[in-house]
This record gives C-alpha cells, structure tokens and sequence, in this order.
C-alpha cells in the first residue's frame, strides 16, 4: 500500500512539496495542511494524526520541533525543511523524539540530492581547499531566519559531508541590507586535516549565482548548482591537463529527496540527511553566527572609539 503523505505548510516552497508529492506514483497526497483554508484541506495539523503514514513539514523553521516532535510522537514519519530547528535544544528534541519512537526524521538539505553534487561526492578524495558562492536576489521569504540559515546552510552541510578532519576554527562577518537579519555573510572554515573552505552567501544580490569549486591532490572540480553541472581538471596524461565534463543525468532534487525519504520509510533504514547530521550542520551554523557578532561588536567599538577621538 502507498505511504498516505501529508504536507504541512502550502506557502511560497511548500506548494512545490504538494506538487512533487502529487506527481508521485510511490505516494498518496492524503492533505494539504495550511493556516489559510483557500490552499488546504484542514487547518490544524492535529486532525490528520492517525490518518497518514508521513508528512512534509514545510512551516517556519521556529515551529519545526513543536509540530514534528508531536507528529513523530505519534507514529508519523518526517521530512522537515532545512534548517532542522531554530536552536540545538529544539534540534536535540526532534532527533530523540524520533529515536524514541522508531520513526524516520529527514531534513531537507535539498542541494545534497542535486545531481552535480552526487556526482561531486562520487569524485571527492582529499579536499584540500573549497571556494563557495550563493547569491540570490531579495525575496521576502525566509526573512523569519538570516542568510546563513536561510542559504548558507546548503554549503556547510556540503562541507562538512566531504571534509574529512574535524572542524578547527570559524571566522566569519556579516551585515544586515534589506532586513533585520544578517544578508550577506563571508566565513573561513578550517579543518584539522589542513582543509580550508572560504563560503559566501547573499540574498540582495543583482544576480543567482549558485558555484562551488573543490580542489584536491592534482584535481580541480567546480560545481555549477543551477546548471547541474561539474567539470574536472586533472594535471597529468599526455596533454599535461585533462578536462573531463562529468556525467549527471538531470533530475529535480525535490522528486530525489522525496524518493530517498519514501526509500527510508519503506525500508527503515536511516535518511542520508538523519537528524544527527542535520544538528551537526545546524551547530556550525549557530557557531557561525556567533562569530558573525563577535565581528560587529568589535566593528562597533571600533567606530564608537573613532568618534570619540575624532575632533572637529
């Protein structure tokens, strides 16, 4: 019998959750579950407990662990949107509330289902060095989270799938644009293992740049997300330089993670993206951050002592 799937929030990204769970010949789209009754079937997502089997939960990140931990609670199996949670405690609340009940808790870092990047994980040996960049123009979604929650998250979950040391030190800054909120974030990762990845990520600016390019021993791969695309510069052989274009099949990385999340409700064995990596990739973040202010503050106190010593 196909999972009866449920998704939980019908807004400017959850609609395309209900399309590719329509389209799907593994799935039943048993409801749409939303605050605005013109774009669902029910309103509160507490009438559908005992009725589906899954759910997609595609609300704002701060009610992620109130309303996952009660359907996981109660026997439902979830794939939340990215961020996993808005802080490690409602991060940690989730992960045991699927633990403790035996149900399946994926997080939707959809660029790991890109094709480019599958085909990069296939490649990756000893990344040595990453450069990142994630532009976007200025939407008013996400505006509940900063821009390192919001898009930067994509790549540090990369990151960290494909480093192999420990993460050593974060330095980062950031400002506020267009919101309240951190726009535009620059931040250097290094490794134990001598790895450094420098990411940045903006949602104001004039373009959508979505670009990762990988060196390792001999090799240089640069990652086009938009386009789905990898290509590979490897030194030897008999032109000195070889180029190769790898070969990716296109596909909708929503269809994909939605597939690998029906793969792991039918046979029960954890997500790709579980709980426990997505509090990792959530950690870094939140550490992230908090580097972000600890360069504002320094700038701040950097301008207040300039005002001071400076004399008309």
């Amino acid at each position: 019998m196909k999972p009866r799937v449920a998704v939980i929030g019908a807004g400017s990204f959850g609609k395309n959750h209900v399309r590719v769970v329509r389209e799907s010949t593994r799935a039943e789209l048993k409801f749409v579950v939303d605050s605005d009754p013109a774009r669902a079937d029910v309103t509160d997502y507490r009438e559908i407990i005992g009725k589906v089997d899954a759910a997609i939960l595609a609300v704002p990140t701060s009610l992620h662990a109130e309303i996952g931990c009660v359907l996981l609670e109660n026997g439902v199996d979830v794939l939340v949107e990215k961020p996993i949670a808005a802080t490690l405690e409602d991060a940690t609340r989730l992960v045991d509330a699927a633990e403790r009940h035996g149900r399946i808790l994926q997080v939707g870092h959809l660029e790991r289902f890109n094709p480019a990047v599958i085909a990069l994980e296939q490649r990756s040996t000893l990344p040595l060095f990453f450069e990142i960049h994630r532009m976007s123009v200025f939407t008013v979604r996400s505006l509940d989270v900063d821009v390192v929650l919001d898009l930067m998250i994509h790549d540090l979950d990369i990151v960290l799938a494909l480093a192999g040391g420990n993460l050593k030190d974060i330095r980062a800054a950031g400002i506020s644009v267009l919101s309240p909120k951190v726009d535009i974030a620059n931040v250097r990762l290094e490794f134990d293992d001598g790895c450094i990845a420098n990411l940045t990520a903006s949602r104001v600016s004039t373009e959508k740049v979505r670009k990762l390019r990988l060196f390792q021993p001999r090799q240089y791969i640069s990652v086009d997300y938009a386009k789905q695309s990898a290509a590979a510069f490897t030194v030897g052989g008999p032109e000195g330089i070889e180029f190769e274009q790898l070969p990716i099949e296109p596909a909708e990385p929503l269809k994909l993670q939605f597939d690998a999340f029906l793969d792991a409700v039918e046979t029960r064995n954890p997500p790709k993206l579980n709980g426990f990596k997505a509090r990792k990739t959530l950690e870094t973040a939140l550490a992230v951050l908090g580097k972000i202010k600890e360069h504002a503050d320094v700038v701040e106190r950097t301008l207040a002592k300039k005002a001071l010593d400076w004399k008309p």
